[in-house]
C-alpha cells in the first residue's frame, strides 16, 4: 500500500467508544491508516473512563477530543475511505453526505459510559469495550485492502462487525 486510508469512527456522543477506536487504530496502523472520531451529538469531553482505559493499555491520549461529525463533512476536511458506526443510535441517524463515497459498516459495541454500578463494574465495561474494538480493528487491519474492491470489502467489514 502506497497511500494512507482515512477512517472515521462515529458514535452519538464521541466520548468513549469512538475515541478508543481512534486511539487504537492510530497506534496500531501507521503509516497506512489514519483514524478520526466524531459524534452526531458530541458530549464535548472525553469520558474519563475511556482515558483511563487507554492509558492502562499504554496508548497516547494527547489530542483526543469530543467533536461533531460536521467537522468531517466540511470543505477541506480529510476525505474518508471508511466510516464505522459503533453505536446503534449513530447507525440509524441520517449522516452528513461524505465526499468520495466511503465504505461504511456498523460495529455495534455497548456504551461503557452508560454502565451503572460499582467503580469496578465501570472499569470492566470500559475494558470490555476496548477489547471488543481492539479485536475488530485487528481483524480489519489483517484484510488485504490493496487487493479488494469496495463491494467485496463491504461484505468483509460487515462480517467483522458481527464478531
Amino acid at each position: 500500500m502506497n497511500r494512507t486510508y482515512n477512517i472515521l469512527f462515529l458514535c452519538t456522543g464521541n466520548a468513549s467508544r469512538s475515541i478508543m477506536a481512534e486511539a487504537i487504530l492510530n497506534h496500531r496502523s501507521q503509516p497506512n491508516f489514519h483514524a478520526y472520531s466524531a459524534g452526531s451529538q458530541p458530549r464535548g469531553q472525553v469520558h474519563p473512563g475511556a482515558i483511563q482505559q487507554l492509558e492502562s493499555a499504554s496508548l497516547p491520549t494527547a489530542g483526543l477530543r469530543s467533536k461533531s461529525w460536521n467537522e468531517f463533512a466540511e470543505p477541506g476536511a480529510p476525505k474518508m475511505d471508511f466510516i464505522f458506526t459503533l453505536c446503534d443510535d449513530a447507525a440509524r441517524e441520517v449522516c452528513p453526505v461524505w465526499p468520495g463515497h466511503p465504505v461504511t459498516a456498523h460495529w455495534g459495541v455497548p456504551d461503557p459510559g452508560n454502565v451503572q454500578g460499582s467503580p469496578e463494574d465501570k472499569v470492566h465495561a470500559f475494558r470490555d469495550a476496548y477489547f471488543a474494538l481492539e479485536r475488530r480493528i485487528e481483524l480489519f487491519l489483517s484484510l488485504p485492502l490493496a487487493s479488494l474492491e469496495g463491494l467485496a470489502l463491504q461484505n468483509e467489514l460487515d462480517g467483522i462487525g458481527k464478531r
